[in-house]
């Protein structure tokens, strides 16, 4: 491994980063003395920090989003051909890669039809919050404008999109929100928010959309907003009832369903999105992370013919149209990228492995459960699993996120990186989350639950 950049050193790269830069998510006390992390390369799942350190990465870049792996030489060179080509225009006008990755968007999702660019998550979910508002507008003088979300789900950073999101300490300092959003009950069973159990439960938590709307007023909800499995909230799937029950709600009062893939989408959980495992027909989809693998920046709202159609109407009504843009939703390497990314999920089959994968992984996390009484529950689909930590398996009390925290130093010392909960409730930073690349083989997750086993027992 190279100890150097272009004639800079690595120790220096961490000085200058350490002096200059604002990290995500991270307390930079620490950094006075140690500098932080940086990452020069990456292969396959494997990643490499400035110190020579070597890691499996069990996170998919830290944020789910490295799908396809590291290194893909055929990625850069699409992103490099294209951009020499035509980098930019502003999305008002179209480009070839993004006529062309919409055009195999759509094929991938029945019952949708139109592609909206920009370039985070946080940005398409607000591009979808505003086709519901000005929707409300058109048709009902703004009356029906309220976007109802669920408890546990997170759907961005900015300040419409934590006003959508039920998670205390990701939204804590930052108000006031944003008028117009509802929280209603999650659909955690390990934790029903109705103290009932599967089976014997008439759903509760999915016919909780009704009375949340019934009590607002039908007239005033445009949108409810849901991920089909909860990610950083704790990967937590719904029962196989609870979207279909959903669907006939939002049906019957004419409330717009807005899925949010941003973290499912692309293949991580053994379907192209999170949504195909169940019977649900959503009216907008939003979706980021696993588009393009993180080798470029792009994002996407697709919505059905139906809501795009919503927006055109007699050219001399000047208003009437989707007054929006996104700056870098015009950039080319975006799609560019995107468009390699689903011939290399289709070609090397990827969507099987994920299927194959992710029954052997959770066979072998059960295992750790078996072994290990602070596991409480494991949960997931496909690539995309989580383990729930307890001080009691009967009373189900969680663990201080400081528990949760040290598995995860311990499985980085390692050599492993592993997801988590991370300051996101009062009491539930419980959930250590495992999302590696699509490509993982059984021998990565042997060695990702070596370190966990090793880490658990350290705990005793």
């Amino acid at each position: 491994m190279k100890n150097d950049v272009e004639g800079i050193s690595y120790a220096e790269v961490i000085n200058d980063d350490r002096n200059n830069v604002w990290h995500h998510l991270v307390q930079h006390r620490p950094f006075e003395e140690s500098g932080p992390m940086v990452v020069v390369e990456g292969e396959g799942m494997r990643i490499r920090d400035a110190k020579g350190k070597e890691y499996l990465d069990a996170t998919s870049g830290g944020l789910w989003t490295v799908n396809i792996g590291y290194g893909r030489e055929s990625m850069a060179r699409a992103v490099h051909d294209q951009l020499l080509k035509m980098c930019y225009f502003a999305n008002t006008a179209g480009n070839v890669p993004g006529a062309l990755f919409a055009e195999k968007l759509i094929e991938k999702m029945p019952g949708m039809g139109r592609v909206y660019f920009s370039n985070s998550g946080s940005e398409a979910n607000e591009k979808a919050y505003k086709m519901v508002r000005q929707i409300g507008a058109l048709n009902s003088d703004g009356v029906k404008h309220k976007i109802i979300f669920r408890d546990r789900d997170y759907h961005g950073t900015t300040i419409a999109a934590l006003s959508s999101t039920g998670q205390f300490e990701r939204r804590n300092q930052y108000g006031p929100f944003v008028p117009g959003f509802v929280e209603f009950p999650n659909c955690c069973c390990y934790r029903c928010p109705f103290g009932k159990e599967y089976g014997s439960c008439n759903i509760e938590c999915a016919h909780a959309l009704e009375d949340t709307i019934l009590r607002e007023g039908p007239d005033t909800v445009g949108a409810v907003v849901l991920e089909p499995i909860t990610a950083g909230g704790g990967v937590i799937p719904p029962v196989p009832e609870y979207f279909p029950i959903i669907s006939e709600i939002c049906r019957k009062y004419d409330v717009l369903l807005h899925i949010d893939e941003v973290v499912c989408g692309l293949g991580r959980t053994g379907k192209w999105f999170g949504h195909h495992h169940y019977d649900c027909k959503p009216d907008i989809v939003t979706m980021a992370k696993g588009v393009a693998s993180g080798y470029a920046a792009i994002s996407c709202t697709v919505t059905t013919e139906a809501v795009f159609e919503k927006f055109k109407a007699d050219p001399s009504d000047r208003m009437h149209y989707f007054r929006d843009v996104s700056t870098f939703g015009g950039c080319t390497s975006g799609p560019a990228a995107a468009l390699e990314n689903i011939r290399i999920i289709e070609q090397e089959n990827l969507l099987q492995n994920v299927n194959d994968m992710g029954v052997y992984l959770m066979e072998r996390l059960h295992e750790l459960k078996d072994k290990h009484e602070v596991i409480g529950d494991v949960r997931g689909k496909g690539l995309f699993v989580g383990m729930e930590l307890v001080k009691d398996r009967q009373t189900k009390e969680p663990v201080d996120e400081s528990v949760s925290m040290r598995v995860a130093a311990d499985c980085a010392s390692q050599g492993v990186l592993i997801g988590r909960t991370n300051r996101s409730f009062r009491e539930f930073n419980n959930t250590l989350a495992l999302s590696p690349a699509l490509i993982a083989a059984k021998d990565d997750l042997d060695e990702v639950v070596a370190a966990l086993d090793t880490a658990f027992t350290g705990l005793s």
